[in-house]
């Protein structure tokens, strides 16, 4: 029998974290109000080794791409477009947000993040994230990717992990 060799590469760094505002919702009718928290990401890729390097990927690699994807929703209102309870509507330079039909809140667009996912949870974030990754990597066709996991951390000892195996 063949081993299956995997190996694990995990990047947890200073500058991987994003201070953004949100509310979200419950179940029954109840939603929080708007409010912030400085968020943490750690990353993990799971994969075989690159025959040439001897690594999974370029650390460097890793880090640029976290980084990037933290900066994008850095300093915005992240806004969920798939909520059935919440609609978004961009109105020109400005997003209107209701709340089961009330208005709520009009933000500039530029300072908003409007993301696919049904509620702006630590889980729903690290699930986005951690989807953003695997296609990007994948799509650069240097990885041999087995499986991608991502933790969004809210705040000291709160945290949520999203795992996405591939094949």
């Amino acid at each position: 029998m063949v081993p299956h060799k995997q190996f694990r590469v995990a990047v947890t760094k200073d500058n991987l974290v994003f201070a953004s505002a949100h509310f979200i919702t419950f179940a029954g009718h109840r939603c929080e109000t708007l409010h912030g928290h400085n968020y943490r990401t750690r990353v993990v890729v799971e994969g075989g080794l690159n025959p040439e390097a001897h690594y999974v990927l370029d650390f460097a690699e890793l880090k640029q791409l976290m980084k990037r994807l933290t900066d994008e929703i850095d300093h915005k209102v992240l806004l969920p477009l798939e909520n059935p309870k919440v609609q978004v509507r961009e109105e020109g330079d400005s997003v209107r947000v209701a709340v089961g039909g009330k208005p709520r809140y009009v933000f500039p667009r530029m300072d908003c993040a409007l993301l696919p996912v049904p509620n702006t949870t630590v889980e729903m974030l690290a699930q986005y994230l951690a989807g953003r990754v695997r296609k990007e990597l994948a799509a650069s066709g240097e990885v041999a990717l087995q499986a991608v996991e991502v933790e969004v951390e809210e705040n000291f000892g709160q945290s949520a992990t999203y795992r996405e195996s591939l094949g």
